[in-house]
């Protein structure tokens, strides 16, 4: 009777892992419909094939070295355990692991659940750097940028972090960061600030006299589509970071997690647009779908503990922030097409610092550190890479290729081919 309680427990941690990595993977999908109706339109099919690509490079790359990297996992996966390695004494094993830690106590899954879920992540990160650069990089500097982005730069954060590894010269890290506002969602501004820097503004975005010219997206609906389900995902993405389900106090704090990640949500969307109505007398609607992923983001280094009020109140201040933050990128020419900069990473170090306001074992010096240490990795490291893929290959798309949209002369195929593409 107690083998068989194990082994469900082992059955039901795999599958909720497996489950929840599911909906990670369908944040891909709301990373491309969102980044899709932000762009013009003759450079929606680039977007897409951008979005598409980055999810098989970060799959590969994390498989062939990546999750080595960050938790010693061995190259090509050879330290993760397969069913076909599963003999009657790794059987027993898992069971007897079980069996030290109790219903319902440590983690106790399939390998290639944990590899499966954790690579999910990687390529969330990189996503965030797609919407970035968008209109005028090429296509093929971004994704060797993804290849290394994947397979070196956030598996080595995400050893420092998750992985329990020691920073070089400063040691291990004190910094709580339950489901990645800062490994995840400020590695993948930074890895994006730096590109962008590089790459310059879109032609047209900055006047002489230092107005913005708004540039609108092609598809609201897209873009609002790709909203809702990056939210959908985000349960997925908090609820799977508890890395368990069996047992009472688990399935609760389960529970907690999905409650206060859509507090968060909502609080976030509700700021901005009243924000956004304040500064700009109408309701901007890219405002508030920006509002909602704030505070997602915002919420995301610690679901667990806030009560569904702060959770709202967290994921307001995200909401408040990012409005503030997009517009200051445009005042200093930093063109975001989309506000990943400000969503991911502005609103990401804000959700790193809120976890203080519920998590008792926190401190402001482990998070600062922590935050300082994913920062300079992820951004001098990103400049670098970005900097020689500039000199080999270029980064940016001729003038001429930008005016026509990079659609066709990167992909060669319109999106709206019936229709006239603007430019």
């Amino acid at each position: 009777m107690e083998n068989n309680i194990y082994e469900l427990q082992y059955a039901m941690d795999t599958f909720y892992f497996l489950v929840c990595g599911a909906l990670v993977m369908w944040m891909a999908a709301g990373f491309a419909m969102l980044e899709a109706g932000l762009v013009r339109a003759k450079n929606t099919t680039e977007i897409l094939t951008k979005n598409v690509a980055l999810f098989a490079v970060a799959s590969t790359m994390y498989l062939i070295c990546g999750y080595h990297f960050m938790y010693d996992g061995g190259f090509f996966l050879s330290g993760v355990t397969t069913v076909a390695q599963m003999d009657d004494a790794a059987i027993a094993q898992v069971l007897a692991d079980s069996a030290e830690n109790g219903f319902g106590g440590d983690s106790v899954y399939s390998g290639a659940s944990d590899f499966f879920f954790q690579v999910v992540f990687v390529a969330t990160a990189m996503s965030i750097v797609s919407g970035a650069v968008a209109e005028r990089m090429k296509l093929w500097a971004f994704l060797a940028f993804a290849v290394v982005m994947t397979g070196f730069i956030y598996p080595i954060e995400g050893g420092w972090t998750w992985g329990g590894k020691d920073v070089p010269f400063i040691g291990a890290l004190s910094y709580s960061d339950y489901a990645g506002s800062g490994i995840v969602h400020l590695a993948g501004a930074a890895a994006a600030l730096a590109g962008v820097l590089l790459l310059g503004a879109r032609k047209g975005k900055y006047k002489a006299d230092g107005s913005v010219n708004a540039i609108p997206g092609a598809n609201m609906p897209l873009a609002t589509l790709g909203t809702f389900i990056l939210w959908m995902g985000w349960f997925g993405f908090n609820g799977g970071s508890t890395l368990k389900l069996g047992g009472i106090a688990v399935a609760n704090e389960v529970a907690n997690v999905f409650l206060n990640t859509n507090a968060a949500a909502a609080g976030g969307l509700i700021a901005a647009l009243l924000l956004a109505r304040i500064m700009f007398g109408k309701a901007d609607l890219t405002m508030a779908l920006n509002g909602a992923l704030a505070g997602l983001v915002a919420i995301t280094a610690e679901p667990a503990d806030p009560s569904p009020l702060l959770a709202t109140i967290i994921g307001a201040i995200g909401g408040v922030i990012v409005v503030f933050s997009i517009v200051f990128l445009d005042k200093l020419k930093i063109d975001d097409p989309v506000g990943a900069i400000s969503v991911h990473g502005v609103v990401g170090i804000w959700g790193i610092f809120a976890v203080l306001l519920s998590d008792a074992d926190a401190t402001f010096m482990g998070q600062l550190v922590g935050t300082l240490v994913i920062f300079a990795w992820v951004f001098i490291s990103s400049l670098i890479v970005w900097y020689v893929i500039k000199l080999i290959i270029g980064l940016r798309v001729s003038e001429e290729e930008e005016y026509e949209g990079v659609d066709l002369s990167e992909c060669g195929l319109e999106a709206y081919p019936e229709f006239v593409s603007a430019k």
